[in-house]
């Protein structure tokens, strides 16, 4: 047997496999069960602005999806070989906003495909591994950058009781400042909430010539 014969008849061998009903089930089921679990995920951690239920159904369709391509092509060199061309011509021009969205829809299709290759162990406990390092992170993170905007709108004759009164805020950054035609002015600064910030608020909220204290969580999209 020539080198080339080897080689044909080794590529052959990964396709000789038969494809059933109960296997593409399997596949799926197992998908399916790891794709909720990426979604609980995903619910748990989540921090934009808006939810949006269509990247839930993303997850879980995509992983299903992906389990039952990778079983059938799995079978078939030429089913294989289709599928790859007729991938290579869909244009998907969806935006997504989060990055976050595009690393949960990557693991729903990692596990879809361990799943059609029927690595089903690998691909329950390497998602609960992954969820869980995930989740640990993403505590620690919510824990040590708890971030929030205090607003305030004032007069311009209370800018000294109002200066004071901030300055006692430990952590704080002047993000904005704005003037009006009417004597307003209007601070922003980013500060870490600690019991320190109510009583500021309180003291503010009383100080003569201020309008309005208000202040608001936000996430810093870019670790500023």
């Amino acid at each position: 047997m020539s080198i080339l014969d080897a080689i044909k008849k080794g590529v052959l061998d990964q396709f000789s496999s038969s494809v059933t009903v109960e296997m593409i089930l399997i596949s799926v089921a197992v998908a399916f069960v790891v794709s909720l679990f990426i979604v609980f995920v995903y619910k748990k951690t989540f921090s934009g602005v808006v939810y949006n239920k269509s990247t839930v159904l993303t997850i879980v369709i995509i992983s299903m999806v992906t389990a039952m391509v990778i079983r059938t092509i799995n079978s078939n060199l030429s089913l294989s070989l289709g599928m790859v061309g007729a991938l290579s011509i869909v244009r998907f021009r969806t935006a997504i906003k989060e990055p976050v969205d595009t690393a949960f829809l990557f693991w729903a299709i990692t596990a879809g495909i361990m799943s059609g290759a029927g690595l089903y162990l690998i691909s329950v406990v390497g998602s609960l591994f992954l969820g869980l390092l995930y989740y640990v992170l993403y505590l620690a993170d919510v824990k040590a950058k708890s971030q929030y905007l205090l607003v305030v709108a004032y007069r311009e004759e209370a800018i000294s009781g109002v200066e004071n009164i901030i300055g006692s805020i430990a952590k704080k950054k002047l993000k904005s400042k704005s003037l009006s035609d009417r004597g307003l002015v209007e601070l922003t600064y980013e500060i870490e909430y600690d019991p320190s910030v109510d009583e500021a608020m309180n003291r503010l909220q009383k100080t003569e010539g201020v309008r309005n204290v208000n202040l608001v969580t936000y996430t810093n999209e870019y670790g500023l």
